[in-house]
């Protein structure tokens, strides 16, 4: 059996009865307590459990990774919290399994973490954050994903920008200039990375999507959160979506950042040169991810400024503006 057979397509089935259930189905004493949490790509929620503390449940969107690839994602969770990194791994049921299904849903059970939001001006949470990285990094580097995808202009460039267009979600009158803009962009992004031989970069596990909003900050330090997008990519990835503020206070952010990192692992300088282009691919990779999504009610209400003409010429603005980012020089560690 494929690990699509039998999944809905969706989550309209995946009532408040059904998150409980589920929940019991892999040993949990649930109560009738149930909070959906925030997140759009899959779909989250704390449930109340007698006599003890509640648990988080993940159930992952339908038909997007295959069991082996979301086995992988577990995989390197449970490498690093057993290495002592702040990561949250998923609970094992009795029987040693960390991917359960129910009514056809896929899902994973988490221990409640709270925290609150690192603060980007607080140069000693950087300087730790970075450290964690590191380790990350160190424990990644040691073998390779099987299952995951690989961060490369083709699939988070060419064919992101190729769905919105096949799919008409630009405007007619703004379809020409969105193109030409955005294939300006992918050239610019094949010679820095032909340049620089992004191939011999990317081969490395990491977190994927490592931005503020999936960092805990508790007394101890960090704790990194979701790893649903854990990914084979350069190091620098994990590293650049923490950058804010302009130029001056980017580099004084990385230099922190790297400082840290470096007591753990070693960061390699030429890295930098690929932030404007991942940053380029990642406004592609996001238009056409929220296109791709655009289906689930979800999304229609929590992106209301999506897929309007403004959005799209919001978006040409932008990437014209990541154009003469692309041109200058990177930033530098100090």
């Amino acid at each position: 059996m494929s690990d699509t057979d039998n999944q809905p397509v969706d989550y309209s089935n995946l009532t408040p009865d059904t998150v409980l259930s589920a929940a019991a189905s892999v040993g949990y004493d649930v109560d009738a307590s149930i909070i959906p949490l925030n997140s759009y790509e899959n779909r989250v929620y704390q449930i109340g459990i007698h006599d003890s503390a509640p648990i988080i449940t993940k159930f992952y969107r339908p038909e997007r990774w295959s069991n082996e690839a979301i086995l992988e994602e577990h995989a390197f969770s449970i490498e690093l919290a057993d290495l002592e990194v702040p990561v949250i791994p998923p609970l094992p049921n009795a029987n040693n399994q960390t991917l359960h299904t129910y009514n056809g849903y896929r899902f994973a059970v988490f221990t409640k973490q709270a925290g609150r939001s690192p603060e980007t001006d607080n140069m000693d949470h950087l300087y730790r954050i970075g450290r964690f990285i590191g380790r990350i990094h160190a424990v990644g580097a040691t073998r390779q994903f099987m299952h995951r995808s690989t961060i490369e202009i083709q699939n988070y460039g060419q064919d992101s920008l190729n769905f919105l267009l096949n799919n008409d979600f630009i405007p007619n009158e703004l379809t020409e200039s969105y193109i030409s803009t955005a294939e300006i962009v992918l050239d610019k992004v094949k010679s820095i990375f032909d340049n620089y031989h992004y191939n011999l970069a990317i081969k490395q596990r990491i977190h994927g999507d490592c931005h503020i909003g999936n960092i805990l900050w508790r007394e101890e330090g960090p704790h990194f959160v979701d790893l649903d997008d854990c990914i084979t990519g350069p190091a620098v990835q994990d590293i650049w979506m923490l950058l804010s503020g302009d130029r001056a206070e980017m580099t004084t952010q990385l230099s922190e950042i790297l400082d840290g990192y470096n007591e753990f692992n070693n960061f390699i300088p030429t890295q930098l040169v690929f932030i404007e282009p991942l940053r380029a691919l990642r406004l592609l990779h996001y238009s056409a991810w929220l296109a791709k999504r655009w289906s689930d009610p979800a999304f229609p209400h929590n992106f209301p400024w999506f897929n309007t003409v403004k959005y799209w010429q919001d978006q040409i603005l932008i990437l014209r503006e990541q154009i003469a980012l692309l041109d200058e020089e990177p930033l530098f560690w100090r």
